[in-house]
């Protein structure tokens, strides 16, 4: 299982469904939309790890999507592959100058799609994805799911894990509250700032005594994960 999800974003429901079958036989999960404001809500609950996306879509256009996700810090790093019946090699610069990692044109066979979006997931797999982490011998194992400390397997629910992986791979800057309700939980899901208070405490208490202290609080501002004293 490759573990990967990937967003098809297109208005036809045929063509979503004869690329979801191909990707899922390639053993991707598949998330589908048919239009830009369904396909924004999932990257943000889902941040998915590719995005394929339609060119001409009902409402705002693939290209606005792409350049809305490219412009957004949170987002931006999700590689996109456009869809599109349009040959014009203009049209291909114009996807590509707004941040879009490659481009096929309809139609196009299942096996080159998959070959396409494996080519770019390998050259847009950024540390944390698939690489483990390790801070100070708190390693971090994203294919296996798992966190050590020492060399002692640390337990934490989901939401302990996800935060640590953001911010293992964002060390030394403050985030807000509201920032890390952003990119941990995501921007559609309505809790409170507090819940994020009661989460850090919950994930100091797995990391323990060794370790606790690489999440500092960092009054009227937020958090920070470091190595360096507050």
């Amino acid at each position: 299982m490759t573990g990967k999800t990937v967003l098809i974003v297109d208005d036809e429901a045929s063509i979503r469904e004869m690329i979801a079958v191909a990707l899922e036989m390639a053993d991707y999960h598949c998330l589908e939309a048919s239009d830009a404001r369904e396909a924004h809500s999932l990257v943000i609950d889902h941040a998915p790890d590719l995005i394929l996306l339609d060119w001409m879509l009902p409402g705002t256009s693939g290209i606005e999507l792409a350049r809305r996700l490219k412009r957004d810090e949170s987002t931006a790093e999700i590689p996109i592959i456009m869809l599109t019946a349009k040959t014009e090699e203009d049209n291909k610069i114009q996807g590509l100058e707004v941040g879009a990692d490659d481009y096929i044109t309809k139609p196009f066979s299942p096996r080159e799609l998959v070959a396409r979006l494996k080519a770019v997931l390998r050259r847009a797999t950024p540390q944390g994805k698939e690489s483990a982490i390790n801070v100070d011998d708190l390693i971090l194992d994203p294919i296996g799911h798992r966190v050590t400390s020492d060399g002692i397997a640390v337990t934490m629910g989901p939401t302990e894990y996800k935060l640590l992986q953001f911010f293992m791979t964002h060390q030394d800057r403050v985030y807000t509250r509201t920032q890390l309700l952003d990119h941990v939980w995501g921007g559609n899901v309505y809790v409170e700032e507090r819940t994020v208070d009661v989460h850090i405490r919950r994930l100091r208490k797995a990391l323990g005594n060794r370790h606790e202290t690489l999440i500092q609080t960092v009054r009227g501002a937020g958090y920070r994960f470091s190595t360096k004293d507050a």
